[in-house]
């Protein structure tokens, strides 16, 4: 006992660091070590001989924890010591932030003011089924006007029976809650779409979309023109003027594009609304009478408008952001800004 004893103090003193102190206790005082193996084979000893060795052997166990107790202490000491001190004059580093996405702010802001008219706010599915994407909005498969979408189809056990894709627009939900609510309907449905298209200042296969739909008893283009008008005159901060052009879209008829009164030139023409004094905004129209026979309702019982606007440019347009790629650049630069 005396040699193990003179061991395990060499082995305490010649320790470097915790983990070290920490293999000596597994060695001599663990489950395994070899005090506990002295102490399993007292059974087999002499009565003298037992009571002898047993002493020793508590000795030691207590002996050795307090060495070790003490060699931590002083290596955690010595470890404090060799630490860097601090300069308390030295100027700290600037901490970093985060900022709100200006997109985040966006649809916040876009949510606020429909809201404060009555509308609400639904979310949607970005994996969307062919038919509410396409079919129930009025666009069969041979309809030449979804070449407008380059989709991005998903692989699926039977295309067969159900084809799936990451949504296009933010359309669908028109369809399915038609299909789930009665009119009286005001809603928007803020979301992401996707389509398979190259990337540019100006294009992005990842968007960000409002769609906006209402629906009623004698819901007009009149109603949407205030509706429109007073949003983006609270969404700008400023007086906009507003115009219908005809266009298609296969939800609606009539379909037609809305430009707005360019807040860069007061109408006057510049490089932003490309000397014509006005910005193309979105698509709109009323809702189509195919739209609400596949929801189930009687397009002779109530009509209304939806329109889709991407959340992209009403945050470009407000706050004078000229490539669409940096919203999703991930740089600090750009986002400390907002």
């Amino acid at each position: 006992m005396l040699e193990l004893k003179k061991a395990a103090e060499s082995e305490v003193e010649q320790a470097r660091n915790p983990e070290d102190l920490d293999r000596i206790f597994n060695r001599y005082l663990g489950k395994e070590g070899l005090v506990v193996r002295i102490l399993r084979s007292l059974k087999d000893m002499e009565p003298l001989q037992r009571v002898e060795i047993g002493k020793s052997a508590n000795e030691f166990n207590v002996a050795l924890r307090d060495l070790i107790y003490k060699k931590n202490q002083e290596l955690k000491k010595h470890s404090k010591r060799a630490q860097k001190k601090i300069d308390i004059t030295r100027p700290r580093r600037k901490v970093q932030f985060g900022h709100i996405h200006p997109l985040s702010q966006t649809f916040r802001r876009v949510e606020e003011i429909f809201q404060g008219m009555g509308f609400t706010v639904v979310e949607g599915t970005e994996l969307e089924t062919e038919y509410y994407n396409f079919d129930a909005l009025n666009i069969p498969y041979d309809h030449p006007a979804r070449d407008k979408w380059d989709t991005f189809w998903i692989k699926v056990p039977n295309p067969e029976k159900q084809k799936l894709l990451l949504r296009t627009h933010t359309s669908p939900m028109q369809a399915r809650f038609l299909e789930k609510h009665n009119p009286p309907i005001r809603i928007i449905v803020p979301g992401r779409v996707f389509r398979h298209e190259a990337t540019d200042a100006s294009h992005e296969f990842d968007l960000c979309q409002i769609e906006g739909l209402m629906v009623g008893d004698d819901i007009s283009v009149a109603n949407f023109k205030v509706v429109i008008s007073e949003f983006l005159k609270r969404f700008l901060n400023k007086d906009i003027k507003i115009r219908l052009r005809p266009s298609f879209f296969s939800f609606t008829e009539p379909s037609f594009e809305i430009d707005f009164s360019c807040v860069a030139c007061k109408g006057k023409g510049c490089g932003v609304c490309k000397q014509s004094g006005w910005v193309e905004l979105m698509g709109a129209g009323m809702v189509h009478p195919n739209v609400f026979k596949a929801a189930g309702l009687n397009p002779n019982d109530c009509q209304g408008f939806a329109f889709g606007i991407g959340a992209d440019r009403l945050a470009m347009l407000k706050y004078g952001i000229k490539d669409i790629r940096h919203f999703r650049s991930g740089d600090m630069r750009f986002l400390s800004q907002f």
